[in-house]
Parts: C-alpha cells; structure tokens; sequence
C-alpha cells in the first residue's frame, strides 16, 4: 500500500489531500488546504505555504507527492502566482527526499471518472465516492488535491 500527498497548488489557496491505497482500494487519511492573504507579501506567503508542507510531509510521510500540472489558458498572471506555488511544494518535497510526480487536468480526470472532460462537480462526486465519503470534501482546491492523489494510485506512478 502507497501513501500518497495531492496537491493542486496556488499562492492563495494551496489544496492538499493524503490518501493511502493500492490502486484499487483507497483510504481517505487527511486533507484540507493552506491560505495566505493577498496583503500579506509574496515570499512570506511561499514560506508559510513552504513551512505547511513541510509541517504534512513529516506529519504524514508520503511515499510520493503528486502535483497537478500548471495548465493556463489566457491569464499568464495566475499561472506565474501557481507555478510559484507549485516551485516551494517542489522544493519541501524534494527537501524530505521524495519523488514529485506530475498529472494534467485531463490525466487527473480520467483516471479518477473515467472521463478526461468531467466537470469539477464530476470530479467532487467521483472523489466522495470513491473514498466513501458522505459529502463531497470541501473546499474545492481539497477536492482537486484528493483527486490528484487517487489519480497516482490509479495509474501506481512511479
């Protein structure tokens, strides 16, 4: 059985979700997120979302964290904002010694629906589902991050 760390990252909202499993079976053991304030500066909220992951890696001991790939379409802004995020959850793992596994969007949906064009309340039904949950998990960027997650138990990757 792997233990594995989701994250769907941003500097607002970094979404994580702990989930152990074999592929076919999957055991929900934690998630939720990490917030910073927009009025609080740039490097501060990298190192307070640094010091968080830091804080869930040791706390949980992943076998590998798995991270969802930057994907933008039209604002280059947020995409700068997520791939600060995504180089600080990079850098915890790579700190704590384990391999960082990524997955597109389409990756993470297929292989948690089924269905590479699933909305995201798909998404969250699938992942309540799936981890036999009464309610969808929430807030969303947890969901994501449990959905990541499921999905490199899904496909065993590495």
């Amino acid at each position: 059985m792997k233990t594995v760390l989701g994250v769907d990252p941003g500097t607002a909202i970094t979404g994580w979700g702990v989930v152990a499993g074999d592929g076919r079976q999957l055991h929900l053991i934690e998630y939720g997120v990490i917030r910073t304030s927009a009025k609080v500066p740039l490097p501060d909220r990298l190192l307070a979302i640094y010091n968080e992951m830091t804080a869930l890696l040791r706390r949980h001991a992943p076998d590998v964290v798995a991270v969802e790939k930057l994907f933008f379409r039209r604002n280059v802004t947020s995409a700068l904002a997520v791939g600060h995020a995504r180089g600080v959850v990079f850098l915890a793992a790579a700190q704590a010694g384990l391999p960082v596994v990524e997955f597109t969007p389409v990756e993470v949906k297929l292989a948690t629906t089924g269905y590479g064009g699933a909305d995201k309340h798909q998404m969250q039904e699938m992942v309540r589902w799936l981890l036999k949950l009464e309610e969808p998990p929430r807030p969303d960027d947890a969901a994501d991050a449990l959905a990541v997650a499921i999905c490199c138990l899904h496909t065993q990757r590495p």
